[in-house]
Formats: C-alpha cells, sequence, structure tokens
C-alpha cells in the first residue's frame, strides 16, 4: 500500500501560473495600501487556485513482480568444437539452478542455432525477440553462453540490464584457416586467372611459418605446394574446359587445431571463350548470306571473316588484275595456315569452282577430324554436279544429295530426336512458323536427323566427325525467318544455337550430367537423347554413396533434388557421365573465426558495466548491484533488482472538495470585507 498527492488541474498549468501570478498582485497592491484585509484576501486566493489545482490523496494498492533474467545459450555450429557442447550445457543447467533459486527471480532460457543460408550466429536477433516478450523494466540481467562469435551486431538493442558473457574457449585454443579473398565467377579459356588466397592461425598457434595446401580441379589428383602463412598468396589456375569448374584448396589438418572446417575452401569458375573465330565463306551472293553475316556480328563474342567469291574464274573478262579494287581471297594462308586458328567454318551455298583446290578441302576435313566444326548451308549447288559433297570433304559430312531440288513451300518441324537435342529443344510455336520455299534433297549417311521439311525429309543434321563437329541444313531459306515471312521462326535462337553446340559449349551437350547447387541442395540433371537413365551415384566428400532416381520433367530432360547432408565437394556419376559439385558455402560463416573471445560484444556489454567470464575459470557468483553501479567482479556478475509492481486498486481522495472551497473562500472574503469596512 502506498500513498501520495496528485494534482489534476481543471486548467492547463500554464494558465493556472498566471492566475496565481494576477492574485499575487492583488494581495501586494492590498498589502501595499495597507488594506487591514491583505492577509485574508491572499488566503482566499489561496484556496481558489488551489481548487482550480484539484489536490488529491492517492491511494495504491500494488502487488510486488518477479524479476525476469534472459540465458541466451548458443547452440550454432561452431559450439559443436573441442568439448564446447557439453562446456555449454552443463554450464547453462547449473546457471539456471542458481537462477531460480533466487527469490523473487523468474529464468527465460533462448537457444539460438545457426541463421539461414549462412549468415552465422544471430543472437542479436534472439535477443531483440526475447526482450519484445518480456517488460523490460522488470529485465534484471542478461547472461550469453557462448563463444562470442556473433555475426549480427549491428542489430544490438538498446539494453536494459546488464549483459554477461560467458565464454566456451579454453587458453590453448588455437585453429588455422583458410581464407579466399579474391576469386572470379568468371575466366577465359586458356588464359590464367589469378586468385588470392591467405592461411592464418589463430589463437595459440605452434609459431609454424609455412602449410602444406593441396589444390586439385573437378576432383583429379591433388597438388601439393608448401606456402607461408599469414600472407597473401596468388595461385595462377588456367581452367581445363568450358562450364563449370570446381577448384578445391585444402589444408592437411594440423595436430591440436580445434577443426579443419575451414581448411578446405571450393571456388567454382565458369570457362568461358575470350573470342570466337568463326569463317564464313559465301558461294556467291544471295539473300541469306546477310542473314549469316548479321547473326553472328551481332554476337560481340565472335570474330567473323566474311568472304564472298564475286568473281569466280569463269567470269574472265580481260580486266587486268592490278586494276580490280577486289581484294584477293587468302586461300592458301586461312586453309593451309591459319585453320586451325578458327573455332567455325561455314560453307553457305558454296560449290566447287577451282578457288578451293582439294588440298585445301581435304585439310578442313583433317580439321575436323582434329575436334575443328564446318556447318554446309546447302542451296541448290549442293545439288550440282560441282556439289561440295564431290570433294575430299564428303568424307565427313552427314548427308548424300540426290541431285533433287524441290521448289515447294513446307514448314519445318522438329523431330522426336529433335525435342531431345539441345539444339532444337523447346523451340516454341511450331504451328506458326513461317514456311521456307526450297529444300534440297539429300539421303542422311551419318549424324542424328533434328528437323525435316517436304515429306518428313531430313532438313537439319548433327554429326560428330573424329573430335570436331559437322552439321548440315538442307535449305538456304532460313533467311525467310529473319525477314518475318509469315510470322516467321526462331531463326536468331536456332542459329545461334547451332554454332554454340559446333563449338562444343557445355550447355549444348546432348549427353550431359550436372547439378544446380543452392546452398546444401542441389537439383541433378541429366540430359540424354535415350528414352531413360539410370541412377545418379551421388558421392559425399566422406567416400560414402547415395543412389538418386530422376524423373523426366520434359523429353531427354531428367532431374531430382538431393539434400547434401554436409558441406563439401560431390561426385556425380550414371553411366559414362559424371560430374563434380560444392555443396555450402565457400567459406562456412560459422568457422570462418573459431576462436572464443568477446572482442564482438565488449561494446555492448561496457554500456551496462557487464562482464566476460571464461567456463573454464568456473562458474561465476551472482550478485545484486544497483542501476549504474559495476555489475562484474573477480569471480561474481551481478544482476539490477528491479522492484517492479503490479497495480490492484487505485482510491483518489480530493483534499479541497466543493463544498469546502466554496465555505473557505467565502469565509475569507466576507471576512476581509468586514474588517476593512470597519477601518
Amino acid at each position: 500500500m502506498t500513498s501520495s498527492i496528485v494534482f489534476d488541474p481543471l486548467l492547463p498549468w500554464p494558465l493556472l501560473a498566471v492566475l496565481a501570478v494576477i492574485a499575487a498582485l492583488g494581495v501586494l497592491l492590498a498589502l501595499w495600501r495597507g488594506l487591514p484585509g491583505w492577509l485574508l484576501r491572499a488566503l482566499a486566493a489561496v484556496v481558489l487556485v488551489g481548487a482550480l489545482a484539484q489536490p488529491s490523496f492517492q491511494t495504491e494498492d500494488r502487488a510486488p513482480l518477479s524479476d525476469i533474467v534472459l540465458m541466451l545459450v548458443d547452440q550454432s555450429a561452431s559450439q559443436t568444437l573441442a568439448d564446447r557442447a557439453t562446456d555449454t550445457e552443463d554450464a547453462a543447467q547449473a546457471l539456471a539452478a542458481r537462477i531460480v533459486a533466487r527469490p523473487n527471480t523468474e529464468l527465460r532460457r533462448v537457444d539460438i542455432g545457426d541463421g539461414e543460408d549462412n549468415t552465422g550466429t544471430l543472437a542479436m536477433a534472439a535477443l531483440n525477440a526475447a526482450l519484445a516478450e518480456e517488460p523490460r523494466a522488470r529485465v534484471a540481467g542478461i547472461f550469453m553462453v557462448s563463444d562470442g562469435r556473433v555475426h549480427d551486431m549491428l542489430q544490438a538493442p538498446d539494453l536494459p540490464a546488464p549483459l554477461h558473457l560467458l565464454h566456451t574457449g579454453r587458453q590453448g585454443d588455437w585453429d588455422r584457416r583458410l581464407i579466399v579473398k579474391s576469386a572470379p565467377a568468371f575466366a577465359i579459356l586458356g588464359e590464367p586467372v589469378t586468385l588470392i588466397l591467405r592461411v592464418e592461425d589463430d589463437g595459440a598457434a605452434p609459431g609454424d611459418t609455412l602449410s602444406e595446401m593441396r589444390i586439385s580441379i573437378d576432383g583429379d589428383t591433388p597438388q601439393s605446394f608448401d606456402v607461408p602463412i599469414g600472407e597473401d598468396i596468388e595461385i595462377p589456375v588456367t581452367l581445363p574446359h568450358g562450364g563449370l569448374n570446381v577448384i578445391q584448396f585444402t589444408l592437411p589438418e594440423a595436430a591440436g587445431e580445434l577443426t579443419d572446417r575451414n581448411n578446405t575452401a571450393l571456388v567454382q569458375i565458369n570457362g568461358v571463350r575470350d573470342r570466337l573465330r568463326v569463317l564464313l565463306v559465301s558461294g556467291e551472293p544471295h539473300a541469306g548470306g546477310r542473314t549469316w553475316r548479321n547473326l553472328l556480328k551481332s554476337d560481340s563474342s565472335v570474330d567473323l571473316v566474311h568472304f564472298t567469291i564475286l568473281r569466280p574464274p569463269e567470269k574472265q573478262d580481260g580486266v587486268p588484275v592490278t586494276e580490280l579494287s577486289l581484294i584477293a581471297f587468302p586461300t592458301r594462308e586461312l586453309f593451309l595456315e591459319k585453320i586451325e586458328d578458327f573455332d567455325l567454318i561455314i560453307f553457305d551455298r558454296y560449290k566447287r569452282r577451282g578457288i578451293l583446290p582439294a588440298i585445301y578441302l581435304d585439310n578442313v576435313r583433317n580439321y575436323v577430324e582434329q575436334g575443328g566444326a564446318v556447318l554446309i548451308a546447302a542451296g541448290p549447288d549442293f545439288a550440282s554436279a560441282d556439289s561440295i559433297y564431290r570433294s575430299p570433304l564428303s568424307a565427313i559430312l552427314p548427308a548424300e544429295p540426290t541431285a533433287r531440288v524441290i521448289e515447294e513451300a513446307f514448314r519445318p518441324k522438329v523431330t522426336d530426336l529433335g525435342h531431345r537435342h539441345p539444339v532444337t529443344a523447346d523451340l516454341l510455336g511450331q504451328e506458326t512458323w513461317g514456311r521456307w520455299m526450297r529444300q534440297i534433297e539429300v539421303d542422311p549417311l551419318e549424324g542424328e536427323v533434328v528437323m525435316t521439311g517436304v515429306d518428313d525429309k531430313p532438313l537439319l543434321i548433327l554429326d560428330r566427325v573424329g573430335e570436331g563437329r559437322v552439321a548440315m541444313m538442307a535449305s538456304d531459306h532460313a533467311w525467310l525467318w529473319s525477314r518475318g515471312f509469315e510470322g516467321g521462326g526462331p531463326q536468331l535462337e536456332l542459329l545461334r544455337r547451332l554454332a554454340h553446340w559446333m563449338m562444343k559449349e557445355p550447355e549444348l551437350e546432348e549427353e550431359a550430367l550436372w547439378a544446380e547447387p543452392t546452398g546444401q541442395t542441389m537439383r541433378i540433371i541429366r540430359r540424354t537423347l535415350g528414352d531413360s537413365v539410370g541412377q545418379v551415384t551421388v558421392t559425399r566428400p566422406d567416400g560414402t554413396e547415395d543412389q538418386v532416381q530422376l524423373e523426366e520433367v520434359a523429353p531427354g530432360r531428367f532431374e531430382a533434388v538431393y539434400e547434401g547432408p554436409e558441406i563439401g565437394l560431390y561426385r556425380l556419376a550414371e553411366g559414362d557421365q559424371s560430374a563434380v559439385v560444392g555443396l555450402g558455402p565457400a567459406s562456412p560463416k560459422e568457422f570462418e573465426e573459431t576462436i572464443a573471445t568477446g572482442d564482438a560484444l565488449q561494446p555492448l556489454i561496457d554500456s551496462k558495466r557487464g562482464g566476460v567470464v571464461a567456463l573454464q575459470d568456473g562458474l561465476p557468483s551472482i550478485r545484486e548491484v544497483r542501476d549504474g553501479r559495476p555489475a562484474a567482479g573477480r569471480g561474481w556478475l551481478g544482476i539490477t533488482p528491479r522492484d517492479a509492481f503490479e497495480t490492484l486498486d487505485v482510491t483518489k481522495t480530493p483534499l479541497l472538495p466543493a463544498w469546502l472551497v466554496l465555505l473557505l473562500a467565502s469565509a475569507m472574503i466576507v471576512g476581509a470585507w468586514l474588517r476593512e469596512g470597519r477601518s
């Protein structure tokens, strides 16, 4: 039970003060004039002004409330190192027993785990949530049992009570970690890219100056190097292939270090070509020639060399060569000396005219077998007696001309095999494509027919020859699509895919196995021209294997989602296809720094004069301290009693009721009038 005098003025306090000043001036005037009733006047003014202030005698019936102590228990991944998990739980239970044994004290325990998406220990977010659920006026103390590695200090709240850290580290703890300071997401094939790494020793390290580092690409046999500790290391790496390259750096576990979880770093770099060098040879000017040129020139990554034969040998008009303004076709340089510099050669309606001798064309055949690519865009010339098929190139061409040219409108169609092939799969709107007007009849010899034309005759044939690739388009009317004839069609996308398939871009391989990682989950994708695939064998970082069944999600495309149980390098295998993929962050945040310390929390702890205690030194006692006083000392930590209460009932009794004000004021005024009247 508590009592106090409270005021509930009828007028605002400033106005009430003005009235009091006016009344005081009136009393002073009466005193100055010598009026004998000045004292009664003053008392009447006091009564009236006091009545306007409405004083009351307030009595409260209060019930005391218990103090609340928050205990945050860190159960993140870094707390699993050494004996920290056991030490943490033992300390939490012992501390909880001491707190609940105190009179008028309640405990709130909050367990903190790992944040999502490699965000580390979000202790401040947990503390904010705990404070939001409790009345701040009742929070007497906050204890955190943790290694002190908190990763969201920017969200630190304004504390209502002292914060204490009981850290789980030991005096002799040390750890060696590998840091990737700089690694590009993309790199040019054939050119070295520099990665910057660093090896750091934290804590009570043994003082080594060198450490062994092992480097492997795509899970191949690792190479070992000795690298300095505490210095930036520049490592040049040349990617072996296009697409995703997984580079793994590993430090052997040293004796006595806390963990080897931060001794491995995975760097995933996409290998891309610098420039795609294309040689386009047009046998004669025609409407489709500009289409090929515009397509290749629109790609900034393509270096195009284009020659059109405008003056074949049969056009001998007697004009001296010195007077011709045309550039001579450097056939020997291109087809004998520089042919290996090109990624793709396109023969657009080319026929034999004696410009390219048989030895040059034979060199093109050899170029394909050694890994090059040739695309034949066939026109009527391919069906003639001067067809390029009647040259050494016939050994690598996938189809033979029948000498028939079909001058008939038709709409290109994708075959069942074409719906599985990455070059022609997912080309939408086939029913609305515009028609072509000419097709060269050919008999397929090798390869895969992915598109057909008139009467389902082969239109687009793809083939592999030796190490290289050959494609044949049995029509010279693809340009009609680019002109929008009858609505056009996906000419640009088709020819782009075709060119990139011939240049062996990984995303356009017919038979492929790869995975798309997201955190510790990966989507396994198998593309094939077959009707089915077997189970994918997934080899975990620890060597154990899982069998994953894929489901067909589109023609020739099979997928499955796999949840990796641990961070590291995973190997995938199905049939003759294999792949590697890294799951989890390159450097898990929980293991970037593992030595227990209170440095990150120290500013927040100092704001309320809390303390940092190592559990290795024993569990401290708990004392009560006044707010603002030091809350930590040798062997003890303090909490601040809040003396909070709950008001059950409030009673107000007016000190100047209306009848009393009227009686007193009237008496004083009448008394002053009578006395001054007698005078």
